[in-house]
């Protein structure tokens, strides 16, 4: 991590009077029939796998420029998710277009369902994982053969500019737009009539845009967060645990939407683990995590402040320090933090994660349900009773027990949350079928035609229909 002021580039823009037009040529596009050949669709999902393999340098280049980001975190958890997706989705393209058989029934004929695609669709992204989570929805959007604009954060201005400078290079620029930009080009997309929206943010946001999308009746996917917890009872293996949940919480400085929000452990267990906890982040970071290079930098001087306002006040564990003109926040620990707290209403989104004490498993659970349902819960514990327990008496978007953040990894399973932490799922087959409509069909034969089905509707017709039914 550099140890100079950070420069923010200028927010990228795309001319608002050209946003209508480019919606309406993307739309006589795919009304032409062009994105429904698989051989288009195969053509476009290797133009992304060769994007993410020839523009990785340059890719990596913009993070770093954008966030500080650590090469290795660049590429396993960002640039990464093209190459997995991509693949995945060559590999069974065939077999998830393939009409599914629905079974045949006497008179009626033969069922299937046939999966269409829904049109012109619009994938909004964020930038704290800002090539990922555009282009990984965008390959699911493609196998589901659809048109689509692409919006990148302009949060991460050097990135938007790469993603829109590099990426055309390898796609069917008639069917697929990259409208750069922020408030103002996005409220205009968002005028538009699109056939589905996926938008990945916070949910106060994520309200505008489901707002906006009932104007025109459309679908909408919403990957937003919320508070994650993390349980840890007596039982749990508090080396392991506080190696995972530093990882977890630390990587890209704590800007992941599934990032431990909080810790809610066991007292008994508390000293050990924030002791575990400390001794990881050291070993990670070394001395002075402002000085590693490993260590990501927060995107810019506005979070920065909002994060250190949620700070202020609280007992400090260890970290706590923080540079404004670096956008450097020390990775923290925070105990005896009142529940009703600032930081425990919203989530923090930053380096900071707060302690509390439980006694019991039935607390724990207690207070996880009796806040908003959130995007990821993680428990630390050997004992599989506790495991079941809260897998049954919670409700999170996905979970993962003694371990964080890897359960997104499994691109066969499907990623979103529930509640205010979101709606809809994706990755993998999951994002094929979210940008896809099942059309259900009946083909029916000519010879067999019998006159019971239609008026008049005698008795002995009658009759006849309630001894089946």
């Amino acid at each position: 991590m550099s140890s100079d002021p950070i420069q923010e580039a200028p927010i990228p823009s795309f001319p608002v009077s050209e946003i209508a037009p480019t919606v309406q040529r993307l739309r006589q596009t795919f009304d032409s029939g062009r994105t429904r050949p698989l051989a288009w669709r195969k053509e476009q999902l290797e133009g992304v796998l060769a994007f993410g393999r020839e523009q990785s340098e340059a890719l990596v280049a913009a993070l770093q420029a954008d966030m500080g980001k650590p090469e290795l975190e660049a590429r396993t958890s960002d640039i990464g998710q093209i190459s997995v997706e991509a693949k995945l989705a060559l590999k069974n393209l065939k077999k998830w277009t393939r009409p599914e058989g629905a079974g045949w029934m006497p008179v009626l004929g033969r069922s299937f369902v046939q999966r269409d695609p829904l049109g012109v669709v619009l994938i909004i992204a964020p930038w704290n994982y800002p090539v990922g989570l555009l282009v990984s929805p965008m390959i699911g959007a493609l196998a589901a053969g659809n048109a689509m604009v692409l919006k990148p954060s302009e949060v991460t201005p050097r990135t938007s500019a790469a993603l829109a400078e590099l990426l055309p290079q390898y796609i069917d620029t008639d069917a697929i737009a990259i409208v750069e930009g922020g408030v103002e080009e996005t409220s205009a997309l968002l005028e538009e009539r699109f056939d589905h929206i996926l938008y990945t943010g916070n949910g106060s946001v994520g309200r505008i845009v489901m707002e906006a999308a009932s104007r025109n009746l459309t679908p909408v996917t919403l990957e937003l967060g919320g508070k994650s917890p993390c349980i840890v009872d007596r039982t749990a293996d508090l080396a392991v645990a506080g190696r995972r949940i530093a990882w977890g919480k630390f990587m890209n400085a704590g800007q992941t939407c599934i990032a431990p929000d909080y810790i809610l452990v066991e007292s008994s267990v508390e000293e050990a683990l924030i002791e575990s906890i400390q001794k990881a982040v050291h070993e990670f970071y070394g001395d002075d995590p402002g000085q590693s290079s490993d260590y990501t930098r927060i995107v810019n001087r506005r979070h920065h402040e909002r994060i250190s306002k949620l700070m202020t006040g609280h007992s400090v564990v260890f970290g706590g320090s923080s540079d404004p003109e670096r956008c450097y926040i020390e990775p923290t620990l925070l105990r005896g933090v009142p529940p009703t707290a600032p930081i425990m209403q919203e989530e923090i989104f930053g380096p900071v994660l707060p302690v509390l004490t439980i006694e019991n498993l039935d607390e724990a659970i207690q207070f996880v349900n009796g806040r908003e349902k959130p995007l990821a819960l993680y428990l630390f514990s050997q004992d599989s009773a506790a495991e079941e327990k809260v897998l049954s008496e919670t409700t999170s978007g996905g979970a993962c027990m003694n371990g964080t953040i890897l359960h997104i990894g499994n691109s066969k399973m499907p990623f979103g949350g529930v509640g205010p932490s979101g709606m809809g799922a994706y990755h993998g087959r999951h994002s094929f079928e979210t940008f896809s409509h099942r059309k259900a069909v009946l083909r029916r034969g000519i010879r067999l035609d019998p006159k019971m089905m239609y008026p008049p509707y005698t008795k002995r017709k009658t009759d006849m229909i309630k001894k089946m039914f």
